[in-house]
């Protein structure tokens, strides 16, 4: 009511910051269903999954590198960054569509694929859809933290679950599009969805806008460099940090590139869709809930602990389990394997939600966008290193089998799967996922806050004494 008085609308946080974050984060989100129909897109075209898998390798890499470079645009205006995100994504996804397009006719003429049009793809859903991603996903976090101050792990989670949840919201949308375009809906689906993204992240752009009280820095307070603020703590603060960014997506994007043949090793190709928009559910509670979780706690890093924590018992009974390659049959396997892909997507996700308010309470709020971008360049590394080393697993362990999977018609499906690869990739994970706690430990020192807390309970108990 306060703030209806005092200005209507135009000091409403939830119009002016929530609102615009989940349309922007909604629409930039729905990158992580390439994986729904790379193969699709890689028979249309005459290319292997795995050539097409690069266009989404692509995507995060210029995501994290455009947060990087772009993160003192977004820092100085939000305006400009958020049509630059909405411009760069809507114009990468049609060109996308374009050339899958081109593509198709190309395979239908010559009987081959064309270089030009997997190369053109990489262009627009890697290099120019990126841009719109980095930019895109920066612009409204700085927004939130400065309207929910004191909430402001809530307000960072509840944008950034924009980000998981796409995929669930937009996955069962493609299908149907898909299955009601005809024969060539892959092509004409990106050019539709690319008009309809633009719409949305052009509102969010309108609308999205700063407190009125809030200031940035000026003169020579503006000049400070980001190193010089990263230098207020010892260096292997911030190192950490990065690691352990690092390390969660590359274990995350491991697991999630293989969780749709995963899910049908185990016997439950039927429901690969279900369990997929679960999955993404999982990815986006992770995101509000652990970052709302944070926002109680004395320091937030412990979060990553309780991550890692998680993610390496889980890893580690399915690895003793087999599960994955004995899970066929096994209800109590099956639940297991299910249980680690839910448990690794909320933990990846909660990575995410986290870091720009663990960095906020590190190093303050002037530069956090700027901060923030570059430690997202840690998504970047992660966006091609993840999905390429659990196929260079899968590729090098193991051997592919076939197993039979009853379609709804009656009739019989023979799937080709390596399960002793998908087991091996967790192998990888586990070690990784355990490194990364060791550096949450080690290296990740506790914030003011969190020493201030320590020493009045050091005091309280003495009094007590």
């Amino acid at each position: 009511m306060e703030e209806t008085k005092k200005g209507g609308w135009r000091t409403n946080k939830w119009i002016r910051a929530a609102i615009p974050a989940l349309l922007l984060h909604c629409s930039i989100g729905t990158v992580y269903c390439w994986s729904i129909f790379s193969e699709e897109i890689g028979a249309y075209i005459g290319f292997s999954k795995g050539a097409t898998e690069w266009a989404f390798s692509f995507a995060i890499f210029f995501l994290g590198m455009s947060a990087a470079f772009l993160g003192n645009v977004v820092e100085k205006d939000i305006h400009k960054s958020s049509l630059i995100a909405a411009i760069c994504f809507a114009a990468g996804m049609a060109g996308t569509g374009f050339f899958i397009y081109y593509g198709g006719q190309q395979l239908a003429e010559t009987g081959h694929g064309s270089k030009l049009a997997l190369i053109g793809i990489y262009v627009c859903y890697g290099f120019i859809m990126g841009i719109g991603l980095g930019t895109g996903y920066l612009s409204p976090v700085k927004t939130l933290m400065l309207w929910f101050e004191d909430r402001k792990g809530l307000a960072t989670g509840l944008a950034v679950a924009g980000f998981g949840a796409a995929k669930a919201i937009a996955s069962p949308i493609m299908q149907a599009m898909l299955e009601n375009l005809g024969e060539r809906g892959i092509y004409k689906m990106f050019i539709i969805l690319a008009g309809v993204y633009f719409v949305m992240m052009f509102v969010g752009h309108l609308l999205l806008k700063k407190p009125e009280g809030w200031h940035e820095p000026q003169g020579k307070e503006e000049k400070t460099s980001i190193m010089s603020v990263i230098k207020t703590k010892p260096i292997t603060n911030y190192i950490g940090i990065w690691l352990m960014f690092y390390i969660n997506i590359t274990c995350g994007l491991a697991l999630i590139s293989q969780e749709k043949m995963i899910v049908k090793c185990i016997g439950l190709a039927s429901v690969v869709g279900i369990i997929s928009t679960v999955s993404a559910v999982f990815n986006a509670g992770g995101r509000l809930g652990f970052s709302a979780w944070a926002d109680t706690m004395k320091d937030r890093n412990t979060i990553y602990k309780l991550i890692f924590i998680l993610s390496i018992a889980f890893t580690a009974i399915v690895l003793l389990t087999s599960g994955i390659e004995n899970g066929e049959g096994n209800t109590l396997l099956m639940i297991l394997v299910l249980g680690l892909i839910f448990i690794v997507n909320a933990g990846y996700g909660g990575g995410f939600s986290n870091v720009p308010t663990l960095l906020s309470d590190h190093y303050g709020m002037s530069n956090i966008s700027a901060i923030h971008g570059i430690t997202l360049s840690a998504w970047a590394f992660a966006g091609l290193t993840g999905n390429q080393m659990a196929t260079w697993i899968v590729n090098h362990f193991g051997k592919e089998v076939q197993i039979a999977h009853e379609l709804a018609d009656g009739t019989t499906e023979m799937i080709t799967v390596n399960p002793v690869g998908y087991q091996h990739v967790l192998y990888a994970t586990i070690v990784l996922y355990i490194i990364a706690l060791v550096i949450c430990l080690v290296m990740v020192k506790p914030t003011d806050k969190a020493i201030e807390a320590k020493k009045a309970r050091k005091a309280k108990k003495e009094a007590k004494a």
